[in-house]
């Protein structure tokens, strides 16, 4: 009678709980394995964006175009015309020369006009760096605008406190008019004095598109090891 007990007590489980976790089961290894596919394809969108503006980085500049988006990001221009020193504004940054500001200055060109980051200033020289008042010619690469601010912090057009390079908010807090929807950091080409820094664009992109899908197929070999683990107890 003992015996029979622990059988009775082993008894496997019902075929509807059975069946509905081998469901449930089922359904979360589709998920991890399409997770998986999709950083994968993630991984390889990632993969030729780095070859694309790796290519823009060496290519020759070409003339700024009128307008740009995403898909013209890190691209090489030049562009001609004079500064607007009196309408500049200074965007806190952290460099890798230390903390200070991003000098944007308007270009005024003949058929529009683009916010120059013209470089980066410590606090100190925010008053004390070159402005040229002649004509001018600028190389560097498109940057999409930066609307809103920084994480924890939105611009302050009224207090002219700026934490991110948002190109309409600066132009109509300068009032500058119609402007490029874009700007322009400035390659390294010196300045007199040294000041602004340019040349010090960062270009990184993270690529982890690999070893999330590796947890996400990892993901879906558990789960089907626990399905077998089920069904095999599920036969006893």
């Amino acid at each position: 009678m003992a015996d029979a007990g622990v059988r009775g007590g082993r008894r496997g489980r019902s075929p509807l709980t059975l069946a509905v976790l081998t469901a449930i089961g089922l359904a979360l290894i589709a998920g991890f394995v399409s997770l998986g596919v999709w950083q994968l394809q993630r991984r390889v969108w990632k993969l030729n964006l780095i070859a694309t503006v790796e290519a823009r980085l060496h290519a020759p500049p070409v003339a700024a175009p009128p307008t740009a988006d995403k898909a013209d990001a890190y691209r090489r221009v030049t562009a001609e015309g004079r500064f607007r020193n009196d309408r500049e504004t200074f965007v806190q940054a952290v460099t890798e020369r230390g903390p200070g500001y991003w000098v944007i200055t308007p270009l005024a060109g003949p058929n529009v006009t683009i916010l120059i980051n013209r470089g980066f200033v410590p606090a100190e020289k925010r008053q004390d760096h070159s402005r040229p008042d002649g004509p001018v010619r600028v190389t560097g690469l498109v940057r999409v605008t930066e609307p809103g601010g920084a994480f924890l912090r939105s611009n302050d057009p009224a207090a002219d406190c700026w934490y991110s390079r948002d190109v309409a908010a600066i132009a109509q807090a300068k009032r500058l008019g119609p402007v490029a929807p874009y700007f322009i950091d400035a390659d390294a080409s010196p300045n007199p004095g040294g000041y602004p820094v340019g040349g010090l664009t960062v270009v990184a992109f993270r690529n982890s598109h690999l070893s999330y899908a590796l947890t996400w197929f990892a993901l879906a070999i558990l789960t089907m090891v626990g399905l077998v683990i089920l069904w095999r107890r599920g036969r006893d």
